[in-house]
């Protein structure tokens, strides 16, 4: 990683602010994002242009209600079906499509929720990303936990009777190195039954050591599946390397992962064309793995520190029922994740209908579970990734769910 695009100082210096003014406004001093750099793996798979051209040809607009309610009656809906219950055309009969959501989750996960918290072990990144509160280019306090902090905070969360844990961290080679992480997995089996992580993408070999370290699943967001839109938001670093992202779900399964994720973050570009290559992706991936555990995550824009204006373009709370319930009924077998970053009112009622894990007891800084968990103050605190909007505790959140009518379930695996 070349370190003209790593921040490590609470202020940027001259030369800093003018490398990050050239990338913002001369788009020829930023590298090709469809290029691979050295050291990043490339595989032999079609997938990335089966969904790609599926993306660019989308056109939204050409379905009709018709088509719509043509694709609720049939047991098993095509890609065409998908397309058409994504469509605007779709909206007026958001009821129906609900309806027939919550019977296929039903049918296939019964009246069980999972929940699970995410950790945040560092903040420090080498990415410029303009909508990401971790970018390397934004002033915020960087911190990166102790393997003995680590330990601490897991055994804060753990003692909640949290039994699921998401392990994050900042894109930076440099400061949270695959060791440095594996070594977070190897402590989090000492607490959790069920460990994944959201990390930078990384080759197979060390996706395989990850699993070796404890790791289940590996969640990848694509943050956008349109190149050109891509290539306008991520103007450094290895992050802005388009196909290999693309290609980390794959990497992580030829790696021995048990399960992956998928995700685009809605509100980046046409959030309909991006919601059909993420359960693209995971359908390709399903029939070529068909072994593994496949998922979809939900996020749309949050705002972060320095920027409270970023919101998610024309994705409101009514196009992302539209969006979730078109993924059940398209990907009956997935599964479906709505984070914290959605009202508690909303994660309440889409719970009931398509999506089947939630977040709970979340915080995106970093060492600061303890302070949220129980008052306590800690001074060593990083800065968070971007604002939630549901902060209930685990046990709110069991009891909220059980209100609703669902079971909560922990964890579901047993290891022998």
């Amino acid at each position: 990683m070349d370190n003209q695009y790593f921040v490590d100082s609470d202020k940027l210096s001259e030369a800093a602010l003018q490398k990050k003014h050239a990338l913002e406004n001369d788009p020829s001093s930023r590298t090709d994002h469809m290029a691979y750099l050295p050291g990043q793996e490339q595989i032999q798979s079609d997938i990335r242009a089966k969904v790609l051209e599926a993306f660019a040809s989308y056109e939204p607009e050409r379905y009709t209600a018709n088509d719509v309610m043509r694709a609720l009656r049939k047991d098993t809906v095509t890609v065409e079906d998908f397309k058409a219950l994504l469509s605007p055309a779709a909206e007026p009969l958001l009821e129906q499509m609900a309806e027939r959501a919550r019977i296929e989750t039903r049918k296939h996960f019964g009246n069980t929720v999972y929940l699970f918290t995410p950790l945040y072990i560092a903040n420090y990144c080498e990415n410029y990303c303009v909508y990401c509160g971790f970018n390397c280019y934004n002033d915020i306090r960087r911190m990166r936990l102790t393997p003995e902090q680590i330990e601490h905070e897991m055994k804060v969360i753990a003692d909640s009777g949290m039994e699921e844990i998401l392990i994050l961290t900042g894109e930076s080679k440099g400061m949270s190195d695959v060791k440095y992480i594996g070594e977070a997995c190897k402590l989090a089996r000492k607490y959790f039954r069920m460990v994944g992580i959201e990390i930078y993408p990384v080759n197979v070999e060390d996706y395989r050591y990850l699993h070796e370290c404890g790791v289940d699943y590996v969640t990848v967001f694509q943050e956008t599946y349109d190149a050109d839109r891509y290539e306008q938001l991520h103007l450094a670093g290895h992050k802005r390397v388009f196909p290999y992202r693309f290609e980390a779900q794959e990497r992580a399964l030829m790696g021995g992962m048990r399960g992956v994720a998928c995700s685009a973050l809605l509100g980046l570009s046409d959030f309909r064309r991006d919601a059909l290559a993420s359960a693209l992706h995971v359908y390709y991936l399903q029939r070529k793995y068909p072994h593994a555990e496949v998922s979809l995550s939900c996020p749309r824009l949050r705002p972060i520190i320095n920027n409270g204006k970023i919101n998610p373009l024309d994705v409101g709370e009514r196009q992302l029922c539209q969006i979730l319930c078109a993924y059940r009924i398209f990907l009956p077998f997935a599964g479906i994740t709505v984070s914290s970053r959605e009202s508690e009112s909303f994660r309440n009622g889409i719970v009931k209908i398509a999506a089947t894990k939630i977040s709970a007891g979340v915080s995106t800084g970093i060492g600061d579970h303890e302070s949220k968990y129980t008052g306590k103050e800690n001074a060593e605190e990083g800065d968070e990734q971007f604002e939630i909007n549901d902060g209930r505790s685990l046990p709110q959140m069991y009891k909220d769910m059980e209100s609703e009518g669902l079971q909560p379930v922990l964890n579901d695996y047993l290891y022998v």
